[in-house]
């Protein structure tokens, strides 16, 4: 398609405009070849007749829907109007700052702190393709960072602009960025001094400007250097170019570096007061300017600030301070007052305050320096002249030696930067950030403009180069056809600068001259380039300058200064005054350096691309010209050894007014950096590339049916285009991708416009024909309705008529009727009279006879009555008057046996006073009895004392015999000292036992005392006694003849008693003999010559003159010993008899336990059993290779039946060998114990008769009960041992009767199971119920085992299956309630913290696994609710069954372990969110912002040089599906590991908060998903989220509510946005977004297509305003690191503990239920 058929009527051009560069102008007219003019409408309305050439015509503009876009490359029509009307709508609309420009990103400065630069936004951009969200330096950065770590090649990004544009700011925030993706695992903080190194250098090379309040005076290059794992491990820094004039000359409203006003901001503070500072006002390198202050900038706070970041690099303050020194010296230098002395001299005062302090500073005499500072040394061959200086000379002088001293500074500054930033380890790759200056041209344009320019020139090359070399990539790798493109190629200015015979070299020239001067210099380059290089020019008007024509514009150069500053030297005297100097930094300064080290050292190994004439004289080196392009050198090295990034920073007005767009500024600056230079290399090839699924998704609609119809969709839309655009120049197809040439998308936009108006007034024309239709049809029922009522009403009325008429004849013939009958009525009533009065007098009479026989009968039956009662009375009188006389005999009766009674009474208290006085007699011979007894105790007591004495006389007199012995032998009779009190012990003990027992006699004499005065008492208030009280006294007088039998048993009693005592003296009697039989033999046996060997002379002397002693203590010593295991071995032997028995039931308890392991693995073979039954009938019956496995099992059976028949036997053979002793120890004792049964019963029956009938007996009835409670302790004891093991030994009979029962169950079982296999049946055995504790036993020793087995080695898919949730949680707790009732403080305490450090490794060792989490989330969880529920506490018991309240613990209180088990599950939550967050993150803005399900609302737009990363076919990528599924995944995995209720709805919440926050934050960042069409998506998407929430039951999760910013936004992209109503409603409905967020939304609204609308400005303004009363967060993002608070609920267990049952396949086998 010809480009001049796009010139129709309603097309729209670009012509220049002086004020805003370009207007825009609607077309009138057609235009048609050979027209001179063409028709067109601008703006305002106004008609032009612009004259046109077709070479010439005015550049098309492109349509609305490619305005604003992202990469100014994707616009149709490339040229600078489309390129400044994109960066106006984007800068001045929208409020974007940033843009792409292909490979360059243009930056433009606002003028206004914005929130898009926050750690949000950092997270937002981390790991994003370039092309996925909008331009940010953020996305330069990442893609810089991320192909250094995927390609290992070092990269650099390369900052540009002019001064005020913002590069610092920009390479600031670059930094900024690596430092937080790459946050290095040291505790170095190496990113913190990275960049803190930026507010150091910019205090020292940074100053306010006309253009600039912070501008840069210096080039920077930072290298950050990374190691393998892409952490930052350093950085390097090299400067450039510092502008040392600015030192001792500012321009008006210009300052001097910021260090200097930040001293003297802070001269009053006591550290200062030694520099002797005052204002800035004071000092005349501070004041020329004018105004030293900045608006909005506290110097003195700034100076904290530089305090702080040379703190933090780790500069003391030592030498801060010195740094300090130097900058105040500066100061009071410029200050120093030169006087003029005649015309050719001058002079300084020695006596100069400024002068003193100065030197003072610097530790230089202040004579020398006032000599030097008016006079300069030369040096000739033959002489030294000492040659005075005029006033302007000296001055010159005084301020180089100034920037000298400045410049020295600042470099060893940034070489101490450099070395606070060194690392250790070796450099893997960098990223280097270049910071320049960017093309300059000013009124006067000297020396440093031109090194700029120069610098520019050669970063220009570079560029092209780089831009050149992408551009053939592309094409080469879709395979189309490379052509040549011309692009401008700056080689010639570059040549012109720094090749031989140069500019910079015929200055180095010049300068080596003793008189050379700037005039010499410039007509040396008048006749060396005037009208021989088109590029170098003279002004006609002058003759001190030259114009060079460099790539941006031609700039002309003022000569004057040219070689003062490129020699930049300071006369030698001076500079040997500096040297001498007493302060060490200040000497070092001007130490001879013959060859200063390269800024980038060896770091740098690449060659350049091109090769550079370097000078051969050392003389050039010493240059500044020579100093920069050797710099520039190595820099242009290091640049083209990386991958470069571009950023050009735009400064968009001059008065730094925010979002203030001023075109004519801003295209000087494109033209300038670069920016236009790519836009024509682009449009001068294919510049419009859309890949195949973006064609085929945007221009679908203009595809017919049968080209829809092919699968290969690349055919599809080579098809299409061959029938849409006849040349094929035009396009070219790649291998993923069509090229279009200019101008050719925007005639597929028109196409694609023109095809959705006629679909458009197609649907309008079938809208507008139904609405008609749809009225018509409704007019029609209408009319049809208003006719039946009308019909209706006419047959109404016809009915009403024939009604009336029908009632009158009905009135009349009814009327008639009832006359009729009326009178038939009348004629009959007579008769009826008469016959009610003959009627009624018959009634009357018959009822009168009635009455009468009524009344008779009821008076003969009263008379009957009265009669019958007169006879009762009769009879009732004659029965009193005989109990009268009965009663009389009684009472004479009575008064006969009261009488005889009383007599009786009187016999009974005679008898009474006797058997008082006997009992008297009986109670004294007893206490004379007990006396005895007592005297005997004490002969016993004395008679130990007497041992103890005799032992105690002849331990002392061995002791003082043996006092002289060795410290050995002194050792050795402490010990037998010892052992001679545990024999005394033994002693006392037998005697206290003793006391204990006479102690016990006396309080029951004393309990039997108080039992004889309560039966006093009851015998008194017995008076009346029966009639059988005679028989009762004979019986009791003969039972009185008993009492002496028992007297007699009592002193058989005492009789043994004397026996025993006698066989115990006798027992001690043999054991002395014994012992001293063996103290003879122990004597014999002793060699008393080798025991003399032992002792010296004096210890013989000590002895006796035998040596007996000694050898007698010897042996008194091991007969000591015999005798203690003499006494120990009877000891044990007792001890063995009692023990013995417990042993035996202890051993037999481990022989059940033994049954029951042997047990529970005949069960685990029997299940084993079953299921292989159960798999063998599933798969085959049949097969012979399952009855071999079969007959194995049984074999296995077997033996272990015939184990148990063995352990069944032994078991059985121990129990009766207990049983017969048993029985042989009651047989011994059954005598005795049959006659103490026999006595008391005898006993009890006296003791009650006592108690009821006599109180005569109460004596001799105390007694007998004290004799039968004496007998009954005797054997008390014993009987009880012996009933308790009996009952012992039927508990265990019944035990192991109770295993056999269950063995023979167990046998008919696999019998039956041997049976039904052939059969193929299952067969499920089922055992007696048993009572459970609930509660598990297990060893301390096999704790580690159930640690390891329950939670380190157990696998939550084998768990959850069928299992009750939380059943490793619930096996703990029983092992917690097991050692709870043990009472075994140290084995709980070491099983909880086993348990909780096993799940803090398990947790540990599976920080990724999300089921793992998932599944001991829960766990953690319900043991944290049975420690609460079974805790006793009276809150956590309210829902428990009363058999869970008996399962409370008794013992411990284990709160402080629930609140660390608490802890645990906080940190396992954080962890389980995290994984979860982690594996749905990536699925989010691909399911909910990019993929697309609703049928034609495709988005899609050209995406320019950045494409999008996510793929557009539905065949790949993620859709909301996935999210959907992936919820689904966590939703489900938690459910099934038994997580509770409450907490899948927080993590759900969670959940839903972070899609929310994620997709709303992309939202933010991308432009392009801006539009109506994506609002309907979000909305689309957040309901299905809602449905899934419905569906999983879950909306009361509050999970839906953190849904509602993101909801709020899609509306807002929906909602129509031009009223004031439109305003209003968006401020009264978007309550859950931030004023931020919705302007940013608003600016950020992208119409896809035409139809749609932008959002003006000004509706944009009134929404703000509105707005503004809101006081919520300034920040854009949403935080989507932020969590909410965990709860974990406490939801009882239902389950009972004593009903859980192990799992075979946990191999917790060790664990017995109880």
């Amino acid at each position: 398609m010809a480009v001049a058929e796009l010139y129709t009527q309603y097309n729209r051009v670009w012509i220049p405009d002086p004020e805003e560069v370009w207007k825009s102008a609607e077309i009138a007219k057609d235009y048609r070849v050979g027209d001179k003019v063409l028709r067109l409408l601008l703006e305002d309305g106004t008609e032009l007749d612009y004259s046109v050439n077709p070479e010439s015509l005015p550049p098309l503009r492109n349509p609305d829907i490619l305005v604003g876009e992202n990469d100014l490359t994707a616009l149709s029509y490339l040229h600078e109007p489309a390129v400044l009307h994109n960066l106006r709508i984007r800068f001045a609309e929208s409020k974007l700052i940033y843009t792409y420009s292909g490979i360059i990103l243009v930056a433009m400065n606002p003028y206004k702190q914005l929130p898009i630069y926050g750690d949000a936004i950092i997270h937002a951009y981390s790991g994003q393709n370039m092309g996925d969200m909008d331009p940010h330096i953020f996305a330069v950065a990442e893609e810089a960072y991320k192909q250094m770590a995927r390609n290992n090649r070092n990269q650099s990004i390369i900052v540009s602009g002019e001064s005020g544009a913002g590069k610092t700011v920009s390479a600031r925030y670059a930094m900024r960025y690596f430092a937080t993706v790459s946050k290095s695992g040291s505790n170095a903080h190496v990113e913190d001094k990275v960049l803190a190194s930026n507010p150091i250098t910019e205090a020292v090379g940074n100053a306010k400007t006309t253009r600039n309040d912070n501008s840069s005076r210096f080039g920077k290059y930072t290298e950050i250097s990374f190691d393998e794992q892409n952490q930052i491990i350093g950085a390097n820094m090299s400067t450039y170019l510092l502008e040392k004039s600015r030192v001792v000359f500012q321009s008006e409203n210009e300052r001097n570096y910021h260090i200097f006003y930040q001293l003297c901001a802070s001269a009053q503070q006591s550290e200062f007061k030694h520099l002797k500072l005052g204002s800035a006002e004071e000092f005349n390198y501070t004041r020329m300017g004018g105004n030293t202050v900045i608006e909005g900038v506290n110097d003195r706070a700034e100076m904290v600030e530089t305090q702080k970041t040379f703190t933090l690099l780790g500069f003391k303050e030592d030498f801060q301070m010195d740094v300090f020194k130097i900058l105040a010296a500066i100061l009071h230098l410029g200050n120093v007052q030169i006087t003029a002395v005649g015309n050719e001299r001058s002079s300084v005062s020695e006596d100069d305050s400024h002068l003193k302090v100065f030197c003072e500073l610097l530790g230089l005499e202040s004579g020398r320096v006032a000599q030097w500072l008016c006079n300069r040394k030369i040096v000739t061959s033959s002489e030294t002249v000492v040659k005075p200086m005029t006033r302007p000379q000296a001055v010159n002088a005084r301020d180089a030696l100034a920037k000298k001293i400045y410049a020295h500074l600042f470099d060893f500054i940034v070489e101490r930067i450099n070395q606070a930033l060194q690392f250790s380890g070796k450099q893997h790759t960098f990223i280097g950030v270049l910071d320049i200056y960017g093309f300059e041209t000013f009124d006067v344009n000297s020396f440093e403009q031109f090194c700029i320019n120069y610098a520019n020139e050669k970063l220009q090359q570079q560029f092209n180069m780089h831009v050149f070399k992408l551009e053939q990539e592309e094409y080469m790798k879709e395979d189309i056809p490379w052509t040549l493109i011309d692009f401008y190629d700056n080689q010639p200015v570059i040549d012109l600068i720094e090749a031989k015979m140069g500019i910079l070299e015929l200055l180095d020239e010049e300068c080596l001259l003793p008189h050379g001067t700037d005039e010499n210099w410039l007509q040396k380059l008048y006749n060396n380039f005037v009208n021989r290089n088109p590029l170098f020019e003279k002004p006609r008007m002058s003759n001190t300058s030259f114009v060079i024509q460099h790539f941006a514009d031609k700039v002309e150069y003022k000569c004057e200064g040219f070689l003062e500053k490129n020699r930049d030297t300071v006369y030698d005297m001076l500079v040997e005054i500096l040297r001498a100097s007493k302060f060490h930094l200040c000497a070092n300064f001007f130490q001879e350096n013959p060859t200063p080290p390269s800024p980038f050292g060896s770091m740098i190994t690449v060659k350049s691309a091109k090769q550079v004439i370097k000078p051969n004289s050392k003389h050039f080196r010493t240059t500044v010209g020579s100093k920069f392009r050797s710099s520039l050198y190595l820099l242009m090295e290091t640049l083209n050894a990386t991958t470069p990034h571009y950023v050009r920073c735009i400064k968009p007005n001059d008065e730094k007014l925010p979002f203030e767009f001023d075109s004519k500024r801003i295209v000087q600056q494109l033209r300038a950096c670069g920016v236009l230079e790519t836009i024509r290399i682009s449009a001068q090839s294919y510049p419009s590339r859309w890949t195949y699924i973006e064609f085929y998704s945007r221009y679908g609609i203009l595809m017919t049916k049968q080209e829809l119809s092919f699968s290969d969709k690349k055919e599809v839309c080579k098809v299409v285009l061959h029938r849409l655009i006849q040349d094929s120049n035009q396009y070219q197809f790649g291998k993923t991708k069509i090229f279009f040439r200019a101008g050719q998308v925007a005639y597929l936009e028109k196409l694609r416009l023109d095809k959705l108006r006629q679909s458009c007034v197609m649907v309008q024309k079938h809208m507008r024909g139904w609405l008609q239709r749809k009225k018509f049809l409704r007019e029609r029922r209408a009319a049809l309705i208003i006719q039946q009522y009308f019909r209706g009403q006419q047959t109404v009325s016809l009915y009403q008529l024939i009604r009336m008429a029908t009632i009158t004849m009905q009135a009349y013939s009814r009327g008639f009727l009832a006359r009729r009958r009326y009178r038939k009525m009348l004629e009959e009533h007579k008769a009826v009279i008469l016959q009610k009065y003959a009627r009624a007098w018959l009634a009357r009479r018959r009822f009168q006879s009635i009455r009468r026989f009524v009344l008779n009968i009821q008076l003969t039956y009263r008379v009957q009555r009265l009669q019958k009662k007169l006879e009762d009375q009769n009879k009732e009188n004659h029965g009193l008057v005989e109990k009268l006389t009965s009663l009389a005999a009684l009472r004479a009766g009575d008064v006969e046996k009261i009488q005889k009674l009383e007599a009786e009474l009187e016999k009974a208290a005679t008898h009474r006073r006797n058997y008082e006085e006997k009992g008297k007699r009986y109670r004294d011979a007893v206490e004379e009895k007990l006396a005895k007894l007592q005297k005997h105790n004490s002969e016993l007591e004395t008679q130990k004392e007497q041992i103890q004495l005799k032992l105690q006389e002849k331990t002392e007199e061995l002791k003082e015999k043996m006092d002289n012995l060795t410290k050995q032998l002194f050792d050795d009779v402490q010990k037998e000292e010892r052992q001679r009190m545990l024999l005394e012990k033994s002693f006392e003990l037998k005697t206290q036992d003793y006391e204990k027992q006479i102690q016990s006699l006396k309080e029951e004499i004393k309990a039997l005392k108080d039992e004889k005065m309560q039966l006093q008492h009851l015998v008194e208030g017995e008076h009346v006694t029966s009639d059988g009280l005679k028989a009762e006294v004979a019986r009791l007088s003969k039972q009185v003849k008993t009492i002496s039998e028992f007297e007699k048993e009592i002193e058989l009693l005492q009789a043994q008693k004397i026996d025993v005592e006698k066989h115990v003296q006798s027992q001690k009697r043999e054991m002395r003999e014994k012992m001293s039989e063996i103290t003879k033999q122990l004597l014999e046996s002793y060699d008393i010559e080798d025991v003399r060997s032992r002792l010296s002379v004096e210890d013989l002397e000590h002895l006796n003159e035998d040596g007996e002693l000694w050898f007698a203590y010897e042996g008194l010593k091991k007969a000591t010993r015999v005798l203690e295991s003499h006494f120990q071995s009877q000891k044990d032997c007792y001890e063995k008899e009692i023990e013995a028995l417990n042993f035996k039931v202890v051993h037999l308890s481990q022989e059940i336990n033994h049954l029951q392991k042997l047990f529970r693995e005949e069960n685990d073979i029997n299940e084993s059993i079953r299921h292989e039954v159960t798999r063998l009938t599933s798969e085959n019956m049949m097969i012979p290779d399952f009855k071999q496995q079969i007959s194995e099992l049984e074999k296995q059976k077997q033996d272990l039946e015939i184990r148990l028949n063995e352990q069944a036997e032994k078991m059985k053979g121990k129990l009766e060998e207990l049983s017969n002793q048993l029985h042989r120890s009651q047989e011994e004792e059954g005598t005795q114990r049959k006659a103490l049964e026999a006595q008391n019963e005898i006993h009890t029956k006296e003791k009650e008769k006592l108690i009821d009938k006599i109180q005569e007996m109460q004596e001799a009835s105390d007694h007998l009960k004290k004799q039968f409670e004496t007998e009954s302790e005797v054997k008390c004891n014993f009987r009880q041992e012996a009933s308790r093991l009996t009952l012992e030994n039927r508990d265990l009979e019944e035990e192991l009767d109770m295993k056999d029962r269950v063995i023979k169950k167990l046998q008919d079982q696999v019998k039956t199971l041997s049976k039904t296999i052939g059969k193929a049946n299952d067969v499920h055995s089922s055992s007696g119920p048993k009572e459970y504790l609930g509660m598990l036993q297990y060893k301390r020793e096999d704790e580690a085992k159930l640690i390891q087995n329950l939670i380190l080695d157990l696998k939550p898919r084998g768990v959850v299956v069928n299992m009750i949730p939380g059943l490793p949680a619930h096996i703990l707790f029983m092992c917690v309630r097991y050692a709870d009732s043990l009472n075994d403080a140290n084995m709980l305490k070491s099983l909880m913290n086993s348990t909780i450090n096993g799940i803090k490794q398990v947790v540990k060792e599976h920080l990724e696994d999300f089921e793992m989490l998932s599944f001991w989330l829960s766990n953690t969880c319900h043991f944290l609710n049975c420690l609460k529920q079974y805790s006793g506490e009276e809150e956590f018991m309210k829902h428990n069954s009363p058999q869970q309240n008996k399962n409370c613990l008794n013992n411990f209180d284990l709160s402080e372990y629930r609140q660390i088990l608490s802890d645990v599950a906080i940190r396992i939550y954080h962890q389980f969110i995290i994984i979860m967050e982690k594996n749905i993150q990536p699925i989010i803005v691909p399911g909910m912002l990019e993929y697309e399900s609703l049928q034609g609302i495709s988005g899609l737009k050209p995406t320019g040089f950045r494409k999008r990363s996510s793929s557009i076919d539905d065949t790949d990528g993620y859709t909301m599906t996935s999210v959907l599924q992936q919820l689904s995944y966590f939703y489900t995995t938690m459910c099934q590991n038994g997580l509770d209720p409450e907490l899948v709805r927080q993590a759900v919440k969670q959940l839903f908060f972070l899609i929310g926050a994620v997709t709303l934050n992309s939202l933010f960042l991308r432009k392009d998903m801006c539009s109506c069409r994506k609002g309907m998506q979000i909305r689309c998407n957040i309901s299905y989220l809602e449905e899934w929430l419905k569906d999983k039951n879950l909306q009361n999760s509050l999970a839906k509510e953190t849904l509602e910013p993101l909801s709020q936004a899609a509306w807002l992209l929906q909602v129509k946005k031009t009223t004031d109503s439109d305003a209003k409603e968006i401020y009264e409905r978007c309550t859950s977004l931030s004023a931020v967020q919705i302007i940013k939304i608003l600016n950020s609204y992208t119409p896809i297509d035409d139809f749609e609308k932008r959002v003006t400005p000004s509706f944009v303004r009134k929404v703000q305003a509105l707005l503004n009363s809101r006081e919520d967060s300034s920040q854009l993002m949403l935080d989507t690191k932020y969590l909410f608070q965990v709860t974990f609920p406490f939801t009882p267990s239902p389950h009972a503990l004593e009903m859980i049952q192990i799992p075979s396949s946990f191999k917790l086998g060790f664990l017995n239920r109880l």
